[in-house]
């Protein structure tokens, strides 16, 4: 396993996602607990509205009849998302931030979170308020670094122009999901590519040396389903990460994984798996080097083409 650097953190490149712990019974989220410590994972990523808090506390209880050291893994949660009868919203309210953090760290059964997140953009947002909020949770001990996730490289300036010191920003990437590269290609150029969806959101993040985090890594459009092994409507792509996965010795989904993190802006790739043997596969990726041939051959195998 490789690391990285998160506010000073080291933190593996790997990072189990725990969005799905909900539906497995308790011993099963421990073995694949188990599978990811063994494979050198210390980073954790949950959110609030995970399984309306259940993950948070499933993760919390696990951990604990486990017996890790609290100071062996890094812990990341999110809040913003709230629900109610009539549909979602969102809310970065100082109110919420603080009522949020303390009802996830009692989950949780810790003292404190390494990485709190702003989960999605809040246009209601009142950037002063995030900011008292962040800076009383870091002077209480309560958080140590703060991060952002799907958010643009102008709502990240924002919190940043009141004091806001944005870590990480998590956002939706894969093979079969580029926009935040696709029109980097086509600048200048009337092709349909050459609309941008994403900003200068990826560019941003590598200036400011904020880390980006890719979540549903094998994931096609929004929650469409997964891409791996789906030879109808990604045949080419598929047959390419078979093919090269069987050169370099691992799985197609470590492969997959593998392609996220030869970006130099993705830090850190989060699963998504409840298989035990397939966090196991996946794990391997932050150790699978790729050339940029080879880098370009998986991106291009999904009906890409370079102008």
């Amino acid at each position: 396993m490789k690391y990285c650097k998160l506010h000073g953190m080291k933190a593996s490149r790997v990072v189990m996602g725990c969005m799905r712990i909900k539906s497995k019974p308790l011993p099963e989220t421990e073995s694949l607990l188990v599978e990811a410590l063994k494979n050198n994972v210390n980073t954790f990523d949950l959110a609030d509205i995970y399984g309306g808090g259940d993950c948070e506390r499933i993760f919390g209880v696990a951990m604990r009849d486990l017996g890790v050291e609290r100071s062996s893994y890094l812990l990341q949660t999110k809040c913003g998302i709230r629900s109610m009868e009539q549909g979602k919203w969102f809310d970065f309210s100082a109110e919420h931030i603080l009522n949020s953090v303390d009802n996830s760290l009692k989950r949780l059964n810790t003292d404190y979170i390494d990485l709190f997140l702003l989960h999605r953009p809040d246009t209601l947002v009142e950037p002063e308020e995030v900011a008292e909020a962040f800076e009383r949770l870091q002077g209480m001990g309560k958080v140590r670094a703060f991060g952002v996730s799907n958010f643009s490289a102008n709502q990240i300036k924002l919190l940043e122009n009141y004091g806001v010191d944005v870590t990480v920003n998590q956002v939706q990437f894969s093979l079969a999901h580029t926009p935040l590269v696709d029109a980097g290609f086509y600048v200048n150029m009337h092709e349909n590519e050459a609309v941008t969806r994403a900003g200068d959101t990826l560019e941003y993040c590598r200036l400011r040396g904020i880390a980006m985090q890719a979540w549903s890594p094998l994931q096609h459009g929004f929650f469409k389903g997964v891409f791996l092994g789906d030879y109808e409507q990604f045949p080419e792509l598929n047959k390419t990460l078979l093919e090269m996965s069987e050169e370099k010795g691992c799985t197609p989904s470590a492969l997959a994984l593998a392609w996220v993190l030869r970006h130099p802006a993705f830090k850190q790739v989060i699963t998504g798996t409840t298989n035990v043997e397939r966090m196991k596969e996946m794990c391997a990726a932050a150790d699978i080097e790729l050339s940029r041939a080879e880098w370009y051959k998986l991106y291009m195998s999904n009906n890409k083409v370079l102008p």
